[in-house]
């Protein structure tokens, strides 16, 4: 599927047996034992750099819809908002889930997934936080930056005085300047809680008001650009605007992403985070069987 332009390519059999742990646990021992399926699903010859993949899995609690465990070109992640609203889409596609509440355990928590009667799906994530504000970066090039440090479900530094044009136009700049951006936000010692590296930078614009609130490019791990406006990412914004005050409880944010697909999203309190919730809606795009030939120098994916 696609949601807002990004791919999301879900895996619904044929990956080795995890155990029943938590999602977490389970990533680990994919991480640890059997990244070769990763890498098979994702990378070339049959795979590409910006798809990002979704592992059906079974959840550790019986009354919960689903468990699912994200990865990309490079590795793995905590929660994907687009992701999870092309997992929704997928399992209505395949006729497993008619419209309702459907809870999905990921990673770094559970969600609670909504699928419209539409087929819109609006995501409520798990808690967000703003770490820190008005955070400076220098630049090699001289540029001093300031943004905010915030947790979505991924660990993300937003800013706005970085003086690049956010459009489809300029994607390899952007791409280059949010990766020198994360670079330097690295060496010069910015974490998230318990010394996370901060692994997605988003370079917020002004848009037309008719179309968004905010439009944005966000770089994935893997040097990948988000096609949506980014599930977590718009939970860390959501969580930067309520710390500063620009964005009350149950108002609607509209975020757009580089390419020009947009996602609403609103928050509720939940002590000194919020609760985001994002809705979009997926496309699906294919249906397919991934062969592997054992004879195939090639078949587990291209290193």
């Amino acid at each position: 599927s696609h949601t807002g332009g990004e791919p999301t390519r879900v895996v619904i059999t044929g990956f080795p047996d995890l155990g029943t742990g938590t999602m977490a646990e389970r990533r680990e021992r994919l991480s640890r034992e059997h990244d070769r399926y990763r890498r098979a699903t994702l990378l070339e010859p049959r795979g590409s750099d910006v798809l990002v993949g979704a592992l059906l899995c079974a959840p550790q609690d019986p009354a919960h819809t689903a468990g699912v465990i994200f990865f990309n070109n490079t590795g793995y992640l905590g929660m994907c908002g687009h992701g999870t609203i092309g997992l929704m889409a997928t399992l209505a596609h395949l006729g497993r889930r008619a419209p309702g509440e459907h809870t999905i355990e990921t990673p770094v928590g559970n969600v609670l997934a909504t699928l419209h009667p539409d087929g819109r799906v609006s995501v409520r994530n798990v808690p967000a936080y703003r770490l820190a504000a008005g955070v400076s970066v220098n630049l090699p090039t001289g540029q001093t930056v300031t943004g905010d440090i915030a947790w979505g479900g991924n660990w993300f530094f937003l800013c706005a005085d970085h003086s690049q044009a956010v459009t489809p136009a300029h994607v390899v700049a952007l791409t280059d300047y949010a990766a020198m951006l994360g670079e330097a936000l690295h060496q010069q010692g910015h974490r998230g809680t318990d010394g996370a590296v901060i692994d997605h930078i988003e370079l917020f614009a002004d848009v037309d008001p008719a179309l968004a609130d905010s439009r944005s490019f966000v770089l994935c791990p893997g040097r990948q650009y988000d096609r949506s406006p980014c599930g977590t990412g718009t939970s860390a914004k959501l969580a930067c605007l309520a710390a500063s005050g620009k964005l009350g409880a149950g108002e609607v944010w509209r975020q757009a992403s580089v390419i020009g697909s947009v996602f609403e999203g609103w928050y509720e309190r939940d002590g000194a985070s919020i609760l985001p919730t994002i809705r979009g809606r997926a496309f699906i795009s294919a249906e397919a069987t991934l062969l592997i030939d054992p004879d195939d120098p090639f078949g587990w994916g291209l290193q």
